[in-house]
């Protein structure tokens, strides 16, 4: 089992910034993917951001590219999405996930992936 503990939402003025974390725990392997998605109010989950530990390859929504960027800190397992000049239409709760023995490209579809936290929330003010 992996646990995925997502932390640093909140409320931030539209043009500003913020950065999530991923944290995993339990059962972690050398080789696995993290995603970041998001869902917001009478929204489906969407894809944000993805990682691949074993190549260190990222991949984007095209909605995203640009303000945002996913890093990881391997060492201790936590994931990083660099959120800059938000819009209004960024906030929704923010979801990571991962997919364990994986070393292919970027998943960026959620049944992909194996284990979710339980989100944080991102709002943007105008």
């Amino acid at each position: 089992q992996v646990q995925l503990v997502e932390s640093g939402g909140g409320l931030v003025q539209a043009g500003g910034s913020l950065l999530l974390s991923c944290t995993a725990s339990g059962r972690t392997f050398n080789n696995y993917a993290i995603g970041w998605f998001r869902q917001a109010p009478g929204k489906e989950r969407e894809f944000v951001a993805g990682i691949v530990r074993f190549t260190g390859s990222t991949s984007y929504a095209d909605s995203v590219k640009g303000r945002f960027t996913i890093s990881g800190n391997f060492a201790t397992n936590t994931v990083y999405l660099q959120m800059n000049m938000l819009k209004g239409e960024d906030t929704a709760v923010y979801y990571c996930a991962a997919r364990t023995f994986y070393t292919g490209a970027t998943p960026i579809k959620a049944p992909e992936y194996d284990y979710w936290g339980q989100g944080t929330q991102v709002t943007i003010s105008s």
